[in-house]
């Protein structure tokens, strides 16, 4: 993919016309004074580092449990990973870096412990109440369980920050308002009855960018986790044609290097390419579709920022690879059933006795409710969990805990 260097950022300042524009922002759901030294977007971004969630993801799964080894990555380093990727993206393209480093730290607030497996386990403990979709318990963490400010629930985020998150893997909804995904989840609906974020639309090019930087994350650092565990070799990255070339590439330039810089110089070329393959692509799409505002990036009926057909298919290839040698191997399954009981198990106690929940802020009110409404506050308090506080909290509760190691 043919990059054109002349219309690269590189930190000019410079926005592009398609840009968002945070001076002239759809809003918050709260009007608020605005601020004399940032724009909304940097606000958005720093209301969303200071948050409790931003905090707990030091301590939740990405892939390895904790216990495993500090070396690995937790949903906190993934974040910052993907933050730094998007930023990088944004620059090249002329966007607001603010506003694509924000969707980006906000997109796994609502995930929970135990990375995918505690989310499926919490879903099927919430399927008779409509279920559990990490992005839409994002959309409730920052617009109802972060409770900090004097004047609302939540982080009063804008429109766009929220229209990001919600839109993280693109439109929810047709053109004639049929879920794309399915039925869509019942936060994002009761949000969007307040707060329209046009789920039929496309994103702005910030949030395109930001999905597809976690994307290019999360393969290069499952690789380099799968490495360091002994769960992948070397060997086994020579299924993938474009793994193969780089290991070819840096062997011959470096043939006698060590493994854990070998790596590192592997994965360091796979961010690289991805990132160009990025860049080449949206500008290409640009150039087509000759967008004069984000409104009308967010009218087009595909995707800008995304991967060339050859590095889409790299990144299925290298998916493949991930299930078959980690997500699937008989050691990460035995810890992820381990992972589900403790689940499960602290979702059958919180909604036979409420009281358990001692630190969440509607314990003295919940005995009162009613099922459905009982079961969404103890998912809420559920996904709130870091994989030690659950691992903690079911230690407390039950006589065995599944060693998750």
């Amino acid at each position: 993919m043919m990059i054109d260097t002349g219309t690269l950022g590189f930190g000019s300042g410079e926005r592009a016309v398609y840009a968002a524009n945070p001076w002239a922002s759809r809003g918050r759901m709260f009007p608020e004074e605005e601020s004399l030294t940032r724009s909304e977007f940097q606000r958005d971004r720093d209301r969303i580092v200071h948050t409790t969630a931003f905090r707990r993801l030091k301590h939740k799964t990405q892939v390895f449990i904790s216990p495993d080894g500090d070396h690995y990555r937790t949903r906190l380093t993934h974040t910052i990973e993907v933050a730094q990727i998007a930023r990088a993206l944004a620059r090249a393209l002329k966007l607001d870096e603010d506003l694509a480093e924000g969707v980006a730290l906000v997109h796994d607030f609502g995930h929970t412990p135990f990375g995918h497996t505690g989310e499926d386990a919490l879903d099927e403990m919430l399927k008779p109440y409509g279920g559990f979709d990490h992005n839409a318990q994002s959309l409730r963490v920052v617009t109802k369980l972060e409770r900090r400010y004097a004047e609302f629930d939540g982080l009063n985020l804008t429109w766009e920050s929220l229209e990001g998150l919600v839109k993280h893997n693109g439109p929810l909804l047709t053109k004639d308002r049929k879920g794309i995904h399915g039925p869509v989840p019942q936060p994002i609906r009761d949000y969007c009855e307040l707060h329209d974020l046009e789920l039929a639309s496309y994103a702005s090019l910030e949030a395109q960018v930001a999905a597809i930087a976690d994307d290019i994350a999360y393969n290069t650092h499952d690789i380099d986790d799968g490495l360091r565990s002994g769960l992948l070799t070397f060997e086994m990255l020579e299924e993938v044609p474009f793994l193969a070339g780089l290991m070819a590439e840096v062997r011959g330039r470096y043939p006698h290097l060590e493994p854990s810089r070998f790596a590192y110089e592997v994965t360091r070329r796979q961010i690289t390419h991805m990132v160009e393959d990025v860049i080449g692509v949206a500008q290409d799409n640009l150039k087509k579709l000759k967008p004069q505002s984000a409104d009308d990036v967010r009218a087009a009926n595909h995707v800008i920022a995304t991967f060339s057909e050859e590095m889409a298919e790299t990144d299925r290839r290298i998916k493949k690879l991930l299930f078959s040698h980690i997500y699937r191997h008989p050691d990460i399954m035995r810890i992820r059933a381990g992972a589900t009981q403790i689940v499960q198990d602290l979702f059958k106690a919180y909604m036979d006795d409420p009281t358990l929940m001692r630190s969440h802020y509607w314990v003295d009110h919940i005995a009162g409710l009613g099922q459905a409404a009982r079961a969404r506050h103890v998912g809420d308090y559920l996904a709130g969990m870091t994989d030690t506080y659950a691992i903690k909290a079911h230690a407390a509760l039950f006589d065995h805990t599944p060693d998750l190691r």
